[in-house]
């Protein structure tokens, strides 16, 4: 019978020595003067600088609460981020010199440049999860140089997991830095032009090539924004850009929330900016020529993930969808767009040392509540067609769930 799903949740507040054991596998002063940089740049009243704070939301919270007293009032999902940390010093006092450099070569290519700490605390998140369902769980990859991470062990059967972390922005035709700093470079034009303009508007922008620098030429269309509301014209219509001024309608609850608002109004896949000030607003609202397809991304990884498996031994593929909203996670899921795309990549060649793939997002490690996270903590698609994903003994980790 499978071992139940026992939540590393329940697992006590890492003490205050957790966090400064992680902090010193990257070096405090390596670590200080990175977080200070994340701060720095996600202080900004901008949209880069809220950007910046979400892609950096774990380095941030684990800063937090290194200081006195805060892990005392973690919430349940800063807990788990501790034992997760925790795992790490723990990793680290066991392996020896040379798997103990690899693991700091993680830490610190995560604190480096765009990167971020989510790919190591995705494989430190799947090795507990494992763990928790009763497995012994090595980490080969740091320990023993293997092109996969983990090997999971239960009853005498083993699988290959192999961790991938993938940025939603592979498949949007809009990447979401580019759309903050084109907001953030006309946004002192919007405010002006709104407060000689009281009232609610919506400036709608169709791309139909994105914002790619190759094909659109980004200061010219600021420029026409710009004109556009100086001119007091409804409509700016070029190859490279349609734009349309419209009021903008919300009444009762939708006033109220005016973010979930615009989000419902113009689904998961718009790109939104808001500037407004004394009850006034403007909207942009962009839409690319084509659909995002973060599935797809999805799938591409996985194909090429797939190479670090070794076919001995059943293999897994944990996929992490990073840099994802609520709901385009949500959407993923509903639309079964995900679901689809994983399983007809079981069904291509790339596939055959794959036994099951599994996904999740910040919103599983994050700790969010269903809807927007999965209940499980993660969806996982077997494929039918590996015969050793039917083996009761590896069923927890191979089973499709979701």
């Amino acid at each position: 019978m499978p071992i139940p799903d026992r939540s590393p949740d329940t697992h006590p507040a890492a003490g205050p020595e957790v966090l400064s054991g992680f902090v010193g596998l990257a070096g405090a002063e390596r670590w200080q003067a990175r977080l200070a940089e994340i701060g720095r740049r996600a202080a900004s009243p901008s949209l880069t600088g809220r950007a910046v704070g979400e892609r950096h939301a774990l380095e941030l919270t684990l800063q937090r609460l290194s200081a006195p007293d805060a892990q005392a009032k973690a919430s349940p999902a800063e807990r788990q981020l501790l034992t997760y940390a925790r795992e790490a010093v723990r990793l680290a006092n066991s392996l020896p010199a040379e798997p103990r450099k690899r693991l700091r070569a993680r830490i610190l290519s995560g604190l480096t440049g765009e990167s971020n700490l989510i790919p190591l605390f995705h494989l430190l998140r799947v090795a507990a999860r494992h763990r928790a369902r009763g497995f012994d769980v090595r980490f080969t990859g740091l320990a023993e140089g293997t092109p996969h991470d983990l090997v999971i062990a239960r009853d005498g059967q083993e699988a290959e997991i192999a961790c991938e972390t993938v940025s939603a922005e592979e498949g949007r035709p809009v990447l979401r830095g580019d759309w903050c700093a084109f907001v953030d470079g006309i946004n002192p034009d919007l405010q002006t032009w709104l407060a000689a303009h009281p009232g609610r508007y919506v400036l709608k922008m169709t791309l139909p090539e994105g914002l790619k620098r190759d094909s659109l030429d980004v200061a010219t269309l600021q420029r026409r924004i710009v004109e556009m509301l100086r001119d007091r014209r409804r409509q700016d219509s070029a190859a490279d850009a349609v734009l349309k001024l419209d009021p903008l309608l919300l009444a009762g609850a939708q006033a109220a929330v005016p973010a979930t608002a615009l989000r419902q109004i113009f689904g998961p896949e718009a790109h939104l900016a808001v500037a407004q000030g004394n009850g006034n607003i403007l909207v942009l609202a962009a839409r690319a020529g084509q659909a995002s397809d973060i599935a797809q991304a999805v799938c591409r990884r996985l194909a090429s993930a797939a190479d670090r498996l070794g076919g001995e031994r059943p293999g897994i593929l944990a996929m992490f969808l990073d840099d994802l909203g609520r709901q385009e996670w949500r959407g993923l899921r509903e639309r079964m767009e995900l679901e689809g795309s994983v399983r007809r990549f079981l069904t291509t060649p790339e596939a055959r040392r794959v036994a099951a793939v599994s996904c999740a997002a910040r919103m599983e490690m994050f700790g969010m509540a269903p809807p927007d996270a999965v209940p499980d903590g993660e969806l996982r698609f077997r494929n039918p067609a590996h015969p050793p994903a039917r083996d009761g003994a590896l069923a927890p980790a191979l089973c499709s769930i979701g």
